[in-house]
């Protein structure tokens, strides 16, 4: 099993309030959960007029896959014109054949230096 998280950053231009801007995260969220079988919610700047936080989260058998939706919920979100993608991180953070394995995630989606494609190398080396 492979879970794999990503964080984004959205700047919604056309909100004057916060009325404004959670309607719109609430379109953007109930899109991504209509088209992907991931979980989504926003994390951060509730408080703020134009700046949230998205958090994702999939699970899958690889972590190829897992990444490559977490990557088209990015790109879905970008063509809603809904809001601006201003950041994002796509990570690996579990891996395991089984419940309570002590894998320790690859990256901090708070500024991890993981690069692309790189985790998936190293723990097959490391297998």
């Amino acid at each position: 099993m492979v879970v794999g998280a990503a964080r984004v950053e959205l700047h919604v231009h056309a909100s004057q309030s916060l009325k404004e801007k959670r309607g719109a995260v609430r379109s953007i969220v109930r899109r991504i959960r209509n088209e992907f079988n991931v979980a989504v919610a926003e994390v951060e700047g509730q408080d703020t007029w134009q700046r949230a936080v998205l958090g994702l989260a999939a699970v899958g058998h690889d972590g190829v896959s897992v990444r490559a939706i977490l990557e088209r919920v990015v790109e879905f979100v970008e063509r809603l014109h809904l809001a601006e993608v201003t950041d994002h991180a796509v990570a690996i953070v579990a891996r395991g054949d089984t419940w309570g394995d002590d894998d320790e995630p690859d990256a901090d989606l708070d500024g991890g230096d993981v690069e692309a494609g790189d985790d998936d190398e190293d723990d097959e080396e490391a297998r």
